[in-house]
């Protein structure tokens, strides 16, 4: 009966995704620095819809600029029978007459459009010779007589569209136009209300600034003589204008037919980007109420001065929602997340229990494999397999996170569901449950099936958060992936160990499926000696041997999954480790080959063997003690440990802000009994957890090491 149901659904959900009638299309060239899920987030429909209408692409790296796209705009896909319409071109208003006018002494462009009640690009062009010099006294100029604007026209009139430029954010746009966040969303209701990210190329809705004229200053343009094959296109590219502006402002190039050497060209001078409002040289902070200016300083560890000289607007008051800009500097003392700075938040402290969170678990229980009367059989299935002893372990720490939130007053409605690892069964329980009223979900583990579950949660807004994954292939706009990547702990032992690095001998012993940590460990240490592998599993021993140093401390790095190599590598380490020769053991890639039973644990710990880590060994703190209490002295493992830590996490953020989303805005790094997290939100392809800790073996024991003194840019 329970095949009959799954089948019934998958013929019902296909009816469902199949309906064709209706269809509306457009058409879409994709932008440098766009991606899947920002296209499918400004036309408001799945990534999964845009891939099955252009079978061209396959997954979401087969974007490319230039790509030419079919948009279902109805969220329906594309069949051959259909078509996407072409969009309509908006027609220029024409004048109904010209008047005729005499340039006076001292008259400018942007006077002559106030006065005529015209736009300076109306003016120019009927006066096509304003293109390539400046108004000057005697000129006659045809003064184009418009009709009377209606109110939609006039409102247009009050805005332009603006091009995202690369390091800009919403903050740093929000500031040069002198406008609140709130309101550049509102006036560009298509960005995405769960993301801060901006595309580079990306077109926005903006008010225009007033009195603003290019043209009417002179001393903006310079003289250039063109060299020796010398393009449009290049010239463009070095000035930063487009090759047709360059045209307009010199019309013999056209009577030349083309660009010709020696040509004395008028051009706007080069911008000094040093001065450019993005994340190359500023921070932001957006102003919260019932803040003051005193207060402000003191938080924002700025002077008065210099925070009113950045800010000119504040002579006119302080008002919250407003976009200040400070040095780039200012972020070594602050808490900076993509390039505004964060409040410090205690969300134990900042707990609304009007909110009550709904949640939902999806994780591997394998119900359907397990005979829970078979006590010996069960025990020994969890023993030997990870995805239930993950899940299991998870579990058992998240119920106690769910105790921990309902002491605190907060109410939550929690929903289980086992996925028995299959991702058919996750289609089936998407199909078959209710589950899009949620604040969140946690799980699946595996990777096809969580991809099935964020797609379609997406679609809803809902938050989906992975246990275990640290990327996936496809971009997700809607998931927290709660492990980070490889490159993030690379990064954080890279960082400390080039910080603290003297003369040390540094030697790199690489197997052939770590590249990328090889090439990653000689850029920061190029010096660095190589030592030769064997078949990817030994040492050449006395080659390896004359590379250590007997004057120096020796770093040796070992990058490999194999338990053998570790233990062999390590165990030679051990030996030459002596009164005469000290030697260190690194990793930038700490995996299950490390923690073998074949690894002796004492010689990790005389080679204060050094790896990073997204999770430490849990303290006996409240969680712990919880933990053995519900669970009648059982000691928490990892999986535990991390199915406490993510889901108190989350719940302690969903009862601060009933949207995960939003406080993810405003919350930087949290950290709980074994993990940490600090969720950025890289090119609205998924939030991505960049906090980890370095440990060392020391004394048979594995340690923290500690970094109070050391700033990461992580």
């Amino acid at each position: 009966m329970k095949k009959h149901l799954v089948l019934l659904g998958f013929v019902a959900f296909f009816l469902a995704t199949a309906q064709l009638s209706a269809q509306k299309f457009t058409t879409h060239a994709v932008k440098e620095g766009e991606t899947l899920q920002s296209i499918s987030q400004k036309y408001r429909v799945t990534p999964y819809t845009i891939i099955q209408s252009n079978k061209e692409i396959k997954t979401a790296a087969d974007i490319k600029v230039n790509t030419l796209l079919v948009i279902p705009l109805d969220g329906s896909v594309m069949t051959p029978e259909t078509e996407p319409k072409v969009e309509k071109v908006v027609e220029e208003r024409k004048p109904t007459s010209f008047i005729r006018h005499r340039v006076r002494k001292r008259e400018t462009l942007f006077g002559l459009t106030q006065r005529y009640e015209i736009t300076e690009e109306q003016l120019k062009r009927h006066n096509r010779q304003l293109y390539a010099e400046p108004l000057k006294k005697g000129m006659i100029l045809q003064i184009p007589v418009y009709p009377e604007l209606t109110e939609e026209e006039e409102r247009a009139l009050d805005f332009e569209t603006y091009t995202v430029q690369p390091k800009e954010t919403r903050w740093s746009i929000a500031h040069k136009y002198g406008i609140t966040v709130d309101s550049l969303l509102k006036l560009n209701p298509e960005l995405d209300k769960t993301s801060d990210y901006l595309a580079i190329g990306q077109e926005l809705n903006l008010p225009r600034p007033k009195g603003d004229s290019l043209e009417q200053e002179i001393d903006l343009f310079t003289s250039f003589t063109v060299p020796p094959k010398q393009t449009l296109y290049s010239l463009g590219k070095e000035y930063g204008i487009p090759s047709d502006s360059i045209v307009k402002l010199n019309p013999e190039i056209m009577k030349q037919g083309g660009l010709k050497e020696g040509m004395i060209l008028r051009l706007p001078k080069k911008k000094n980007k040093s001065g450019e409002v993005n994340t190359d040289n500023f921070i932001f902070y957006e102003v919260k109420p019932k803040q003051n200016i005193f207060r402000l300083t003191q938080n924002l560890k700025i002077s008065r001065d210099t925070l009113f000289a950045l800010n000119p607007t504040l002579e006119n008051g302080l008002k919250a929602g407003m976009v200040l800009k400070l040095p780039k500097a200012s972020s070594e003392e602050l808490v900076v997340k993509n390039a505004l700075i964060i409040d410090k938040i205690n969300l134990a402290d900042s707990v609304n229990l009007e909110n009550r969170p709904k949640v939902v678990f999806m994780l591997p229980f394998r119900l359907d494999r397990i005979d829970l009367n078979d006590r010996k059989k069960t025990s020994s299935q969890i023993s030997t397999r990870r995805d239930l002893k993950l899940s299991l372990g998870f579990y058992s720490g998240a119920l106690v996170a769910l105790d921990s939130i309902k002491k605190m007053g907060v109410s939550v409605e929690v929903d289980t569901y086992d996925t028995e690892l299959s991702q058919a069964k996750v289609k089936e329980i998407l199909f078959r449950e209710s589950i899009w009223d949620v604040n969140a979900i946690i799980g699946p583990v595996s990777t096809k099936a969580l991809d099935e579950v964020a797609v379609q949660a997406a679609s809803k807004n809902i938050p989906v958060i992975s246990p275990t994954a640290s990327d996936s292939e496809l971009s997700h706009g809607n998931v927290y992936y709660s492990v980070p990547k490889d490159e993030v702990l690379r990064k954080k032992m890279l960082d400390y160990l080039a910080k603290v690095h003297t003369d040390q001998n540094v030697v790199i012993i690489a197997d052939s499926t770590h590249q990328v940590a090889y090439d990653s460990i000689l850029s920061k240490f190029p010096v660095a000696q190589i030592a030769k592998v064997i078949d990817n599993k030994s040492l050449h021993l006395d080659e390896f041997l004359i590379q250590l140093s007997e004057e120096k401390e020796n770093w040796v790095f070992l990058e490999t999954d194999q338990a053998n190599m570790v233990s062999s590598v390590s165990s030679i380490l051990n030996s030459a480790n002596t009164e005469e020769i000290s030697v260190r053991m690194f990793t930038t890639n700490f995996n299950s080959a490390f923690e073998n039973d074949a690894v002796s644990v004492t010689h990790l710990s005389n080679l204060k063997f050094t790896y990073p880590s997204f999770y430490r060994k849990a303290a006996n703190d409240s969680f712990t003690r919880a933990y053995r209490q519900k669970y009648r002295g059982l000691q928490p493992d990892r999986y535990a440990v991390r199915g406490f830590d993510v889901t108190f996490d989350l719940l302690l953020k969903l009862a601060h802000k009933n949207n995960l989303f939003e406080t993810s805005k405003i919350v930087g790094l949290t950290e709980y009994t074994g993990n940490s997290f600090n969720y950025f939100n890289e090119y609205a392809s998924g939030f991505y957890n960049r906090a980890a800790y370095l440990m060392e073996y020391d004394s048979l024991q594995i340690k923290e090491i500690q970094l109070d003194d050391l700033k990461s840019n992580l």
